[in-house]
Formats: structure tokens, sequence, C-alpha cells
């Protein structure tokens, strides 16, 4: 099934109008993958800054629902769903603190303060909030991009989810495949996910040892990841990351990655992260995880080699102490439900990490 859209139809996900004219140009798409491919080339690639501003512009402040339904009428339910969380987690007082903060950021920043909010509440927004008010402004610029197109893809899956029910009552497998995104809870299809692949020959074990589960159209996998370069003050692109998890299960397939008498580690996913530091998807996107032990390895020593930071230059050597970092954590049973976003913060001779939001 073909799914076309209008200037209208995508200027409802994203108020660029050269956004909207490229979407429309390079339309019909045949799945939401394609649409999201397409969106996130047209937004980082062919929208120039102005552009963005025009995007950020058409979105209320949190928590102003009031100007939510009289100048945004046209978007309201879209808006008021991906803000839910925040409206009925809020009180009076954290909705004037709230609000009090979105005119210190625009003061400072020129723009209207921009998270993907589906989910959070208002207690995290403003966390949030708080924690980016302190950046530079080139720094939030492209923050605030990122949520764009966060909320830009939740959108688009809500389009196309309400254009296939009005053109077809049963929706085809291969687009329940892209808007459901493996409803299997034993199928792991790693290698249809942006940025990342997965070794063909332990397809085999990976679809019966997938920790994913209930995968659902929030476009957001259970574990994400960014790399922070903190010698050189920018992200760490281009540098191979791989997530594995570690069962008791032997696994039958050849090319296994490493393990011992008490279990193995089964790759589930690889990516590079890109110009932002971010790593692509290591999993489908679901809204619950399996418990149990992740590990999250990075290529470090290739990434030191090539950007030869100040400090190697200083002291005449290339590359740095860790050629390899890896990250294990654990998902206990009590945690199923919730997002794993797990940085690194690198430089030549020390790491750290954290659990992130």
């Amino acid at each position: 099934m073909m799914h076309g859209f209008g200037n209208k139809d995508i200027m409802s996900c994203c108020g660029s109008t050269r956004f909207a004219t490229e979407m429309v140009l390079v339309g019909p798409f045949s799945s939401l993958q394609s649409a999201i491919d397409s969106a996130r080339d047209i937004w980082w690639n062919k929208v120039d800054i102005p552009g963005w501003l025009e995007a950020f512009s058409a979105h209320p402040r949190i928590g102003d629902i009031q100007a939510l339904r009289t100048k945004f009428s046209s978007e309201s339910s879209f808006c008021e769903g991906e803000q839910s969380s925040a409206l009925n987690s809020s009180n009076e007082h954290i909705l004037q603190e709230l609000a009090e903060l979105n005119r210190q950021y625009e003061a400072k920043f020129g723009f209207v303060f921009l998270v993907c909010a589906s989910g959070k509440s208002s207690a995290e927004i403003l966390s949030i909030l708080k924690a980016r008010f302190r950046n530079r402004p080139i720094m939030e610029l492209q923050n605030a991009a990122a949520e764009q197109q966060k909320i830009t893809e939740l959108r688009l899956a809500k389009l196309m989810s309400v254009n296939s029910q009005l053109s077809s009552s049963a929706i085809t497998e291969s687009d329940t495949m892209q808007v459901e995104k493996a409803t299997n809870p034993t199928e792991l299809s790693t290698n249809q996910n942006l940025g990342s692949s997965t070794d063909n020959s332990s397809s085999e074990v990976t679809e019966k040892l997938n920790p994913a589960i209930s995968t659902v159209a929030n476009l957001r996998p259970p574990i994400t990841t960014h790399v922070l370069d903190v010698t050189l003050g920018r992200p760490g692109s281009g540098i191979d990351v791989a997530l594995h998890w570690w069962t008791q299960t032997s696994p039958s397939a050849e090319k296994m990655s490493d393990g011992d008498e008490n279990g193995f580690w089964v790759p589930l996913g690889k990516s590079v992260t890109n110009n932002d530091g971010r790593a692509g998807p290591l999993m489908p996107t679901s809204n619950k995880i399996q418990p149990g032990i992740y590990r999250l390895t990075f290529n470090t020593g290739t990434y030191l080699n090539r950007t030869n930071s100040s400090v190697n230059q200083l002291e005449g050597v290339s590359g740095g102490f860790y050629p390899y970092v890896m990250i294990v954590f654990e998902v206990k049973p009590s945690q199923v439900s919730e997002h794993f976003h797990v940085p690194v913060l690198l430089s030549p001779y020390s790491f750290s990490t954290y659990r992130g939001s």
C-alpha cells in the first residue's frame, strides 16, 4: 500500500515549509520506514536553519494548552497527545515554573523550548529544561532540531496509521511490520532499522533469544547511546558500536560472540555514531525490554587514531589508552518498561558513563 500526503498533512507533522515541500516531492511512501528515511534525510541535509526555526515556531510552549487550542487548532490532537503525560502529572507549581523557565529559555536562545514530551512527566520535562538551559546556543539549536525530528517521526506514524485505516479495513502484512515493528515477541530484525546491521550468521539465534518484547511504533529502541569527546568538546562521530545480551542458552549458530562456561554474549545489533555522536538503532523499537545483562562495545581506538586529539599531539603519540570501551549494565525485572540511554564521555586516557534520559 502506498501512502501519499499533501503539504497540509506533512505540515501537521513538521511546521517547516521546506520540509513539507520536499516530503511531498519524494512521496508517496511504501511504508513508515521509507517515510522516516526520507524525513531524516530532508531534515538534516536539505532544511536550513531558518527552516528549523520555522518548525520550532509551530509548537506551543509545553504546558500552554490554551495557546495550543487557539493558535494550533489544526494539530491540537497531535500536540495534546504528545503532552498528555506531562499534563496529567502536572501541578500548579510545576506549570508556573515551566512557564517562567520557558520564557527565560526563549529570551536566551530565540526559539521555544522543544522536547519530545511523549511519555514524560511534567517534572521530567522541567528537569530537562533546567539542564538544557545551561547549554551554548549552537548546542541547543542541535538539541532542538533532534527533538523536532523525534516529534516528526511520532506524528508520521500517527498520520500513516490514520491513512491506513481510512484506505483499507485491513492493513497488509508488509505495512503491519512497518507500523507495529514486529509484534512477534521472538523476532529481532535489527537490519531493518536505520544505521544498524546484524550479522546474518547469527540471525537464527537472535530470533530465538531476542530481548525486545511488545514492539510498537514508539520509534525508539529501549537501549540507546551517544559519545561525547570531552577533549575536543564535540560529539564522537564515526564510532562503531555493538550491543550484546548475556544469556545462558547455548547458541546454535557459528560465529557467535564470546562467552564462557556460565553463558554467552549474543549480538543484537551494530551501528555507527552520526555527526551528533548518536548511535542508530541497536535493537527494534519497543515499549518493553527483557530483564537481563547487556553490553555496549565502542571501537574507541580507531576513532582516537583518526581524530588525533590535541592531547596526543602534545605528547607525540597517536590513539589513546583504551582501544575499546565496554559498558556492562543490568536491566532489572522492575525496569522492563523503562528506557535506557547509556552515553560515554571519552578522552584518550579516561572515559566515564552514566544512565541518561
